[in-house]
């Protein structure tokens, strides 16, 4: 089950950074602080996070900042769940794009083609030199 977490619970925040560790471990955990968050449970045990925020760059635009499954829940379709109820959060605020980046995960990439993205090359590349950069447009609302 994925269910949106209140990020203002420090409850809330210590197990969005659990989550973080134990799926990302080489990456340093995202600010959790601000946009949307989900967390997704299975037998009453945490398996995975996401999380959406506003782009610093568009005003109708969100970034799918941060998601991560762990070891023994992957494979099962968990992160094209997670992009599509991001998704959904981006249309009903109003945003006329989602965007997000992939560096080195094959998995993640094929997910998001799965889920409609595709790749783009922005103006200003804010990853590494092999980061690619992905985009998708949503139904206006």
């Amino acid at each position: 089950m994925i269910k949106r977490v209140d990020i203002r619970k420090e409850s809330v925040q210590n197990k969005l950074s659990a989550l973080q560790r134990i799926c990302l471990p080489e990456d340093v955990p995202y600010d959790t602080n601000f946009g949307s968050w989900w967390v997704a449970t299975a037998n009453g045990v945490d398996i995975g996070f996401a999380g959406l925020v506003r782009t610093v760059s568009w005003a109708d635009c969100g970034y799918l900042c941060r998601a991560g499954v762990v070891p023994t829940a992957r494979g099962q379709g968990l992160q094209k769940k997670f992009i599509r109820v991001r998704i959904r959060q981006a249309e009903a605020l109003g945003w006329k794009w989602v965007i997000t980046d992939t560096t080195d995960n094959p998995a993640s990439a094929n997910s998001l083609i799965a889920t409609g993205f595709k790749l783009f090359e922005p103006t200003k590349p804010w990853g590494f030199k092999n980061t690619l950069y992905w985009r998708r447009k949503l139904r206006c609302q």
